[in-house]
């Protein structure tokens, strides 16, 4: 009697335990779907032709699932031209159809071929961040999608086939614009560059020109040196300098708008030199790059 009276409270426990973790997995897939199902927020971005009839077309060829994620409904006021996919509030995937592409495209550039469609890749620089934005260089309107870590947007082409085929224009190259200099002391620096000048830039041969050397990192914009080029504008007797390794820098700051590379001129030299790099990749440039001038060049 007590045997079977023990069998059946175990039963009952058993019973009243696997219930509980249904409940729990049940409960966990409902707040996982609820999740899903709320509606995305898109802030408001520039997009000039984002209320375009191309982009009306695009954006109603789009399809139901991206990257295993479920088309998501975009909170109000929705944007016109996007469009977003989800799995939870903090996994997801957006698309802007109309944007402009960033000052990042220029014509050191190495966009992606995916799936036959070319795409500009950008990570977020932003501490923390796991972000990377994806930007097509072959269709007009531009369409950026931006997801998480490094899924390639996939899945597109039909919807993309809505947009005319047209080769966007690239950004002028970073310190092309600037004036040039004597350029004696160039020869002797360009054999002490390194190969890789930041952690993943690695020095390119297949850009650049005389006397300008361009490194590159994938979804990262380029480190561009410029040796022999003109006293920088903006100077003046008094400013705040950064010494690295015996050589004096100066940050050109009103040249950065519109990117997040920023300029730095090296004084003291028998030429001068400028140095276009990523804020978090700039500590490594400068002190890579101010090895090699003491190395190879002359004090003024």
């Amino acid at each position: 009697m007590d045997t079977q009276f023990n069998r059946t409270a175990i039963y009952i426990s058993l019973g009243l335990a696997l219930a509980m973790v249904l409940a729990v997995i049940f409960g966990a897939k409902y707040v996982f779907d609820s999740a899903a199902q709320q509606p995305v927020a898109l802030p408001p971005t520039p997009s000039k032709e984002a209320e375009s009839p191309e982009c009306a077309a695009l954006v109603g060829a789009l399809p139901d699932k991206l990257l295993d994620h479920p088309r998501a409904e975009l909170a109000d006021p929705a944007p016109a031209g996007a469009a977003a996919w989800a799995s939870t509030s903090e996994d997801k995937v957006t698309l802007r159809c109309g944007v402009d592409l960033p000052q990042q495209y220029t014509e050191y550039s190495q966009p992606v071929d995916v799936e036959g469609e070319q795409w500009l890749r950008v990570i977020d620089a932003t501490p923390g961040s796991d972000l990377t934005t994806w930007y097509t260089t072959q269709r007009s309107p531009v369409v950026a999608v931006t997801a998480t870590g490094e899924n390639a947007p996939e899945g597109l082409g039909d919807a993309l086939q809505q947009l005319p085929a047209e080769d966007q224009k690239p950004h002028a190259a970073p310190l092309s614009q600037l004036a040039s200099g004597p350029t004696d002391m160039c020869p002797d620096l360009e054999g002490a560059l390194p190969a890789e000048i930041a952690d993943g830039y690695s020095r390119r041969t297949d850009v650049g020109g005389k006397d300008t050397w361009v490194y590159s990192a994938p979804g990262r914009e380029e480190i561009v040196v410029r040796c022999g080029v003109a006293a920088p504008e903006n100077y003046r007797a008094g400013v705040q300098l950064q010494q690295v390794n015996d050589v004096p820098w100066f940050e050109d700051t009103t040249l950065a708008e519109g990117t997040t590379a920023g300029t730095w001129f090296a004084l003291g030299r028998a030429d001068d030199l400028a140095l276009s790099a990523p804020q978090d990749a700039a500590n490594s440039a400068l002190v890579r790059l101010s090895d090699a001038l003491v190395e190879a060049t002359p004090e003024q």
